[in-house]
């Protein structure tokens, strides 16, 4: 099986992937996976690393989880993303915040039609309710417990996991408070770039979007990859931009005076 090649499998070394954002050097890529439908992965990320999320065919479904690399007990607290910077829809410019002030991840690039910030991930219990079954590790497996998998890679477990971010399928929230999920399926080759603030965990479990009413398992390959890159410089915009946001910068700054 050696050189074999399928559609959904990390590149290893990292180096020898081939299709890179503009300006990537292959030397500079540290993770580059492609990660299957009903799939998981995650990784550890050096602050000022950059992590592009490519949804390959127009129909992933992304969930993520993120923690502090060097003490798990900080992650992050999407409650938090959302009321410090008075917007619950991502996009560009918009930081992913941590439980203790700090910020986790910010978005430098996003060109997908939107993402998720309300609905957390799907369960057993969900995917059992429209497909039949949802176990791990049967045809139709579930965000939460592919998270499961992923944590235990970390000394953790289903206790850590926490509400989640799932990208590129938009969710608004309308005038009566009903939950309006557009599922699409979109163009595809959208992606969203984002940038560790500080060591990271990243978690992420590529399954059908927890309020999905399609019967059919539906959900194709997302790809991640990511790059060395600089710490953020202290006048960069997005750092800037609110100060809410640059309070919570300045919390990374000093947790890193050691």
């Amino acid at each position: 099986m050696a050189g074999t090649r399928v559609e959904a499998m990390p590149t290893i070394p990292a180096s020898a992937a081939t299709a890179l954002p503009a300006g990537v050097t292959a030397d500079a890529v540290v993770w580059d996976e492609t990660i299957a439908a009903g799939g998981y992965a995650a990784r550890v990320l050096n602050r000022g690393s950059r992590l592009r999320l490519t949804d390959l065919q127009g129909d992933a479904a992304v969930s993520m989880l993120v923690f502090n690399a060097e003490r798990p007990v900080e992650r992050l607290n999407v409650a938090d993303t959302v009321k410090i910077q008075w917007n619950a829809y991502l996009g560009a410019g918009r930081l992913l915040l941590s439980d203790m002030g700090r910020v986790l991840l910010s978005v430098l690039e996003d060109d997908a039609r939107g993402h998720d910030a309300f609905c957390g991930a799907s369960n057993l219990a969900s995917n059992a309710r429209k497909y039949g079954d949802g176990f791990n590790h049967g045809a139709h497996p579930n965000a939460r417990d592919r998270f499961v998998i992923a944590l235990a890679k970390y000394g953790m477990n289903r206790r850590d996991i926490h509400p989640c971010i799932n990208w590129f399928k938009p969710v608004a929230i309308a005038a009566d408070g009903a939950i309006e999920l557009d599922v699409g399926p979109f163009a595809a080759g959208q992606h969203v770039t984002l940038r560790a603030e500080m060591d990271v965990i990243v978690v992420l479990a590529n399954c059908p979007h927890v309020r999905d009413p399609r019967g059919a398992y539906a959900v194709t390959p997302v790809r991640a990859t990511a790059w060395r890159g600089p710490v953020t410089p202290m006048d960069d915009p997005i750092r800037l931009h609110t100060p809410e946001g640059l309070r919570a910068f300045e919390n990374v700054e000093d947790y890193y005076q050691r």
